[in-house]
């Protein structure tokens, strides 16, 4: 009798389509992630554009240490289109932040330059960072030195520059920026040193709030140290080469 010899089927390995799937879910969050960034970003700058920026993550993050530390949560912070604030003051950051500001298209690279070297040979770390850099990172970003939030400042610096132009940076960066302990913005700090509107400050007065403008809740604009002294001396020296200012 014959003996039947039966041939087994050679077993197919299952195709591995869990890893494929999980990668293209991914990739299409990833993908829609991106263009709920950039629409989301591109709205908040263009409306800025118009509309008053009511509070900054800076402002939020101030109001959390000072609630964590059991201290006053002092808050300061009043909007003034550029025409109340000061040409002064105008002339007075732009000499100590920017002196480049009415010329760069958003970034100095001859100052990042210094500052590289600068951090190179262990002297006190400087970004380097022209106003619209600083404007960008007071609206949109959160404080910090990653080069992940510095990639996303410069998308950002870029996007102001070419949406709000020169004159709507400066009047959010002064309407915005820290220049005291729980005081934002050039009216709030025009009334909290001198007693007076933006638009009232001399130009020592304004020379005073930039000059504190690295650590504004360390230093004072007025009763000031020798250091901040000679900043303002220095400032005021630089603001009468900054000339008329024409956005």
């Amino acid at each position: 009798m014959a003996t039947k010899i039966t041939r087994k089927k050679p077993i197919k390995k299952p195709v591995k389509k869990e890893s494929s799937n999980f990668m293209n879910i991914l990739s299409r969050f990833l993908f829609k992630a991106v263009l709920w960034f950039f629409g989301i970003s591109l709205f908040f700058v263009v409306l800025y554009k118009f509309v008053p920026v009511p509070f900054t993550p800076l402002m939020l993050i101030r109001t959390v240490e000072n609630i964590s530390d059991k201290k006053e949560n002092s808050f300061s912070h009043d909007w003034e289109p550029i025409e109340n604030i000061s040409v002064n003051l105008q002339k007075a950051v732009i000499a100590s932040e920017d002196g480049s500001f009415l010329v760069h298209n958003g970034f100095d690279f001859k100052a990042m330059q210094k500052a590289y070297k600068g951090n190179e040979r262990g002297r006190k770390i400087k970004g380097g960072s022209t106003i619209s850099q600083q404007t960008a990172k007071n609206v949109f970003l959160w404080q910090g030195r990653s080069y992940f939030r510095k990639g996303l400042e410069a998308y950002f610096t870029v996007l102001i520059e070419f949406i709000w132009g020169k004159e709507r940076i400066m009047e959010v960066y002064l309407n915005s920026i820290e220049m005291g302990n729980g005081v934002y913005g050039a009216q709030a700090a025009a009334e909290h040193w001198y007693r007076k509107d933006a638009k009232d400050l001399t130009p020592i007065q304004a020379a005073g709030i930039a000059a504190i403008l690295p650590n504004p809740r360390k230093f004072t604009a007025t009763s000031s140290s020798s250091y901040i002294n000679n900043r303002k001396t220095k400032i005021m020296r630089v603001m009468r080469t900054v000339g008329k200012i024409k956005y």
